[in-house]
Formats: C-alpha cells, sequence, structure tokens
C-alpha cells in the first residue's frame, strides 16, 4: 500500500498546485475587476456642464493631466471630464459663456503628462493580465518539473541526523541505567572517536562496526545515541527498511549517500536500526540474485570494507534476531563486535525506574524497590510503559501525586492488559473461574520448585477471565529440570480443577494446555531432558518461512518423531497426575480459596498465605541456590 502512495503523489502535487494556481487566478481577476469597477463609476461630465458649474460659482479648482480634467467641486465633490485637444481651456470657457471673473475664481493647475509613471499607468490595464497569465504557466510548469525530479531523489539518504550541538536530543551513559558490561565495550569506541591518534599510534584498529543484539525495549537505540552522545559527534539513524524501495539498485544508491555523507561529517556514527531488514543470509532462493535486498546488503558491505584506516565513521547496528543475519556482516572488519544487552535485573530495574520517575511527583509510600522485585523480565520499554500508566491512573483519579498502588496496578496492567470491568461473569462462570485460579495458586505453592503466588483475582484483563500471578524470589539465568516439570503441573492446575469439582471442561485451560504442552515439547528436543531421547537437540531456535507458513527442516526420522511425540505425552500425564493428587490432598484448602475469590473477587499474597497457612501448608521462601540449578 505505502509503494502505491509513494507512486500517486507526484501527480496530486501537481494537481494541488493546478488548483491553487486557478485559485489564485481568481482572486486577482476579481480584485482587478473590482478596481475597473470603481474607475468606471467616476462622475464624468460634459464641458458645457462644467462651463455653467463655474458659471455658478461651485467649482473650486480644475487639475488639467494631458487631455483629462478633474474637477473638485467647493463641496469637495469629485468630478472627471475632457477638454478638447486643439483649443486652450481659457479659450474654450470663453467660448461656452464663463465671464473673466469667475474664470479667475477657479484654480487651475497643469499636470504634464510623462515619465514611467505615466506609461505604467496607461499600460497597467493591459500588462497586469499578461504578467499574471505569465507567471501562472511559469508557476505550473515549476511543479510539474519538481514532480518529475522527485524520481531523481529517491537513491538519497532518508537518515535523520542528530548534531553534537544539538542539546534537546543529546542522551550520555548517564541517561542509560543498567547495561554495564554494554557500556564498557561501547566506551572503547567513545574513546577513539575522541582520541583515535592514540590508538592509531600503538598499531591498534578499533572495530569499524558494532551490532547490538538483545530483546525488544532492552536499550539498544538509546544506547547506540548515548555513544554518539558521549563523543560529541554527528549521529546518523535509520531503519533498515528503509534502504529498501520499489525500484532496484535505490536501496544500494541510498546506502552510497549516506555513507557519503557520514564521511563528509566525520567524526560520525551511523546507526541502522533493525538491520536484519536487509542482512538476512543471501542464497535461500526467496528473491534470487537480483533480489533488491540482496544488492543493498552488498552495498553494505562494500561500503563497510572501504573504509580507510584512519577513517572516523563507526557503523553500528542493532537488531534482535542476530540468527538470521549473513555471515558476511558477522566477519572481522565488519561488524565484528557484538553487545549483548540483556533483560536487566533488579538492581538495574530499579535504576531504570529512578531515571523515569524523574520528573513525576510521587507520594511516601511509594517504594521503587518493591516495584523492581515485581517486574522480573521486564524490558526497559516495558518500564518506562509501567511509569506511565502508574500517572495516568493517578491523573484519571484526580490525584496529583502517584501512589504504591498506581504502580502496583500498572505492573498487571502492562502484563496482562487493562481490565475489562464490562465483561461480568454470570455467578456459573465466576464459580468455575474462581476454581480454575486456585487450582494454579494451590498445585504452585504446594510444588517446591515453582513461583510463589503473589496474587490471584478472576476479575478480567486483557482475553484473561481471571489470573494467577507468581512471581520469582529472585531473578534466574538458568532453569532446571524440575522446575519446568512444576511449571507443567501449575499449568495443568486449573485443567485438573474443573475436571475434578466439576465433571466437566471448558474453553478455559486452551493456553494454558498450549504453553506446558510446548515447554514439555522444548524439553525433549531443545534442552535434552528426557531420559529416553537423550542428550540430543533435535530441533532448532526455528524454521524457515515460506509463503508465509513456517517450514520445520526437521534432521529426524518418523520413528524419532513418534517417540518423540511418546515422551510428551509422558510429561504430561505425570504433570497431569501430580496436580491431581495435590488437589485431592489440599482439597479444603481449595474450597476455601475458591470461596475467597468468589466473595473478594481478589487475594493478594499476604491474605493468600494466611488460608493456605490454616490448612497446613508452608509459604514458598527463598530456596537454596543447589536446589534451583
Amino acid at each position: 500500500m505505502s509503494k502505491k502512495k509513494k507512486n500517486t503523489s507526484p501527480k496530486r502535487n501537481f494537481l494541488n498546485s493546478v488548483v491553487s494556481a486557478v485559485f489564485i487566478f481568481i482572486i486577482i481577476s476579481a480584485l482587478y475587476s473590482v478596481i475597473v469597477d470603481s474607475k468606471s463609476k467616476e462622475i464624468n461630465i460634459s464641458l458645457s456642464e462644467l462651463a455653467q458649474d463655474m458659471s455658478k460659482g461651485i467649482v473650486s479648482e480644475i487639475s488639467v493631466y494631458g487631455d483629462d480634467l478633474t474637477i473638485t467641486y467647493t463641496d469637495k465633490i469629485i468630478k472627471k471630464s475632457k477638454k478638447e485637444e486643439t483649443t486652450a481651456l481659457t479659450e474654450t470657457f470663453v467660448n461656452y459663456g464663463v465671464s473673466s471673473e469667475k474664470l479667475n475664481s477657479v484654480k487651475i493647475g497643469i499636470q504634464g503628462p510623462g515619465g514611467v509613471l505615466y506609461w505604467l499607468t496607461n499600460l497597467a490595464p493591459f500588462l497586469v493580465p499578461v504578467i499574471f497569465i505569465l507567471l501562472f504557466f511559469w508557476f505550473v510548469t515549476r511543479q510539474v518539473k519538481g514532480a518529475g525530479m522527485q524520481a531523481f531523489t529517491f537513491g538519497q539518504s532518508k537518515a535523520r541526523i542528530t548534531l553534537p550541538d544539538d542539546k534537546k536530543q543529546r542522551v550520555t551513559f548517564k541517561d542509560v541505567a543498567g547495561a554495564k558490561e554494554a557500556k564498557q565495550e561501547l566506551a572503547e569506541i567513545v574513546d577513539f572517536l575522541k582520541n583515535p591518534k592514540k590508538f592509531l599510534d600503538i598499531g591498534a584498529r578499533i572495530p569499524k562496526g558494532i551490532i547490538l543484539m538483545g530483546a525488544p525495549g532492552t536499550g539498544k537505540t538509546l544506547l547506540a545515541r548515548a555513544v554518539a552522545g558521549e563523543a560529541g559527534v554527528s549521529f546518523f539513524s535509520i531503519s533498515g527498511s528503509e534502504f529498501v524501495e520499489m525500484f532496484v539498485g535505490v536501496g544500494a544508491s541510498r546506502v552510497r549517500d549516506l555513507f557519503k555523507l557520514a564521511k563528509q561529517a566525520a567524526p560520525a556514527i551511523i546507526f541502522v536500526d533493525e538491520i536484519d531488514a536487509v542482512g538476512r543470509v543471501r542464497g535461500t532462493g526467496m528473491g534470487g540474485g537480483n533480489d533488491e535486498r540482496e544488492q543493498t546488503l552488498n552495498q553494505i558491505l562494500v561500503e563497510m570494507d572501504g573504509f580507510e584506516p584512519n577513517e572516523k565513521v563507526i557503523v553500528m547496528a542493532a537488531t534482535n534476531r542476530p540468527d538470521v543475519l549473513d555471515p558476511a556482516l558477522l566477519r572481522p572488519g565488519r561488524f565484528d563486535r557484538r553487545v549483548t544487552i540483556d533483560l536487566p535485573d533488579r538492581n538495574d530495574r530499579q535504576e531504570i525506574l529512578k531515571i523515569h520517575s524523574k520528573e513525576k511527583p510521587f507520594g511516601e509510600d511509594v517504594n521503587l524497590e518493591v516495584i523492581a522485585e515485581r517486574t522480573p523480565g521486564f524490558s526497559g520499554a516495558d518500564l518506562y510503559s509501567l511509569m506511565n500508566e502508574g500517572a495516568i491512573l493517578a491523573a484519571r483519579e484526580d490525584r496529583n501525586k502517584i501512589s504504591q498502588y498506581d504502580l502496583i496496578r500498572s505492573i498487571e496492567k502492562v502484563m496482562l492488559g487493562p481490565e475489562r470491568k464490562s465483561h461480568i461473569l454470570s455467578k456459573k462462570e465466576k464459580e468455575i473461574t474462581a476454581y480454575h485460579e486456585a487450582g494454579h495458586a494451590l498445585v504452585a505453592s504446594v510444588l517446591p520448585y515453582a513461583d510463589p503466588v503473589h496474587k490471584i483475582s478472576i476479575i478480567s484483563r486483557g482475553r484473561a477471565a481471571g489470573y494467577t500471578l507468581k512471581l520469582p524470589l529472585e531473578d534466574r539465568k538458568l532453569q532446571s529440570k524440575r522446575e519446568f516439570l512444576d511449571d507443567i503441573s501449575m499449568s495443568l492446575g486449573g485443567y485438573v480443577a474443573e475436571k475434578m469439582i466439576f465433571g466437566d471442561l471448558t474453553t478455559g485451560p486452551s493456553n494454558d494446555l498450549q504453553v506446558a504442552t510446548a515447554l514439555a515439547r522444548d524439553m525433549v528436543t531443545k534442552y535434552g531432558m528426557s531420559e529416553k531421547m537423550g542428550p540430543v537437540a533435535l530441533e532448532g531456535a526455528g524454521g524457515r518461512t515460506l509463503f508465509g507458513k513456517g517450514v520445520e527442516d526437521n534432521g529426524y526420522s518418523e520413528r524419532v518423531s513418534a517417540e518423540i511425540d511418546s515422551e510428551v505425552s509422558k510429561i504430561m500425564s505425570e504433570a497431569h497426575d501430580k496436580a491431581h493428587k495435590i488437589l485431592i490432598d489440599h482439597r479444603k484448602a481449595l474450597d476455601a480459596i475458591s470461596a475467597y475469590l468468589m466473595e473478594k473477587e481478589t487475594i493478594e499474597r499476604d491474605d493468600y498465605e494466611k488460608i493456605i497457612i490454616a490448612y497446613g501448608i508452608v509459604p514458598k521462601k527463598k530456596l537454596d541456590i543447589e536446589h534451583q540449578v
């Protein structure tokens, strides 16, 4: 759709220009006609009438301009007349019977015609329309030329430029919380841009290309801008998709133009966001050798290889799909320095929250440390959204300060979506949902390797009729087989509870089953956690894409595929039995939690732990690290 709009925009601009010109022509014509009409309304009298008025003594002054007479009466009325060409004016009045006394009482002034003003005054009625018509055609042809010349600007770079002296858009490392290792790596780039001689004298060559890899929202673009801000150099920012256009060769031309601009502004940084849009592996058979994307990638490779050793231009790129990039991009001499930006840990999350809270008024009860603890897995973008949603909630309720309760609600809104208060459940649906969520929570509380429950609610959020919020006691980089098995049992807790209490099943557990089954399959095929299959990775991170559908290139036979299905079914069956036994053994606790949910709709962690303690279940505390891995 966007390409079609680009094709029609020159025509649309041309038509708009023609319409504007015609509109201006109509306005000027109307003004000209008004001026002409005003002149035509002037009072013209004959010489005989003028002689009679002079005899009456009501004429005070006569101005002669060539053959034109301008008569001013004693009552300030102005009239026009024409004198005889071959006879003097005084002689004419004498012939008409005006006495010499009356003639002497009238002031007669003579202005000789001539000069530029005279000719302009006489030629104006003819010149003005001609000049306007010429200007009209010049304006139209200029627009036509501009529309045609747009085809020659396709090859120009569309990069957004941030200059070093732009204080409003300048970002430094102080504005980026967390990512300590990434900032240390990038500090060398800043030093090189500031003091290149120090590196070149010792024979060192700073990497020409740095690629930032990480999950969406972790701050890759912000870090790239911070490098430019710290070094005080020009920053050229462009998206990988902006290189590709409908015309073949346009992307390569834009790459050349971008690098040319950067070299002229050196020292400078070129930042290509989402480089996987043009940097995917070549030779996959999708598009052929003349594919526009591949030509653009080839030009990027050539430009990066063509740098001189003392060229002070650094190329930075960002992607969250490093696995699909062409190997030629990642070889030494191009993007040979790879900086991985992980999701922030608890301390980093607290620092990020502090940055996003600088201009927000907080209440006395706000504790950002608690918020950081309750947001594991949140990226920097998620934390920004959390703080913004908290401010919106406070403003919506006409409060001047943000409270801790606002931030707690914002966590759930970012994770699950807004509350759907209009989605009212019937009494039966409410009971089913209460038992479903109680089943999840109870299984999670009994199993030793499941995360503790922080909140249970049967208020709809997003697409969920209810939810059980469980959070780890500490950030983890690794997960064990025992943790996976307990997570699968917890996911089946709602399914087992519905079947056990009501003797029937609803569509509620559908997402739980999908998540649990996918985790069980990953345990067998990716993580080598199946004793029968052994330490073999049978599937990669993902398959190729063909005609919009995933195509998995499985490197195993149908017999192995059947064994994988058997192992997945075994894991799911054992997790089901484990969850069923827990709910049978703790049926009274299940009923108590469900009854509380039916009455209050939401249970916070403290109230929930009081209920399970009353039925002999010990709340989960911080486990020893040896049991977690």
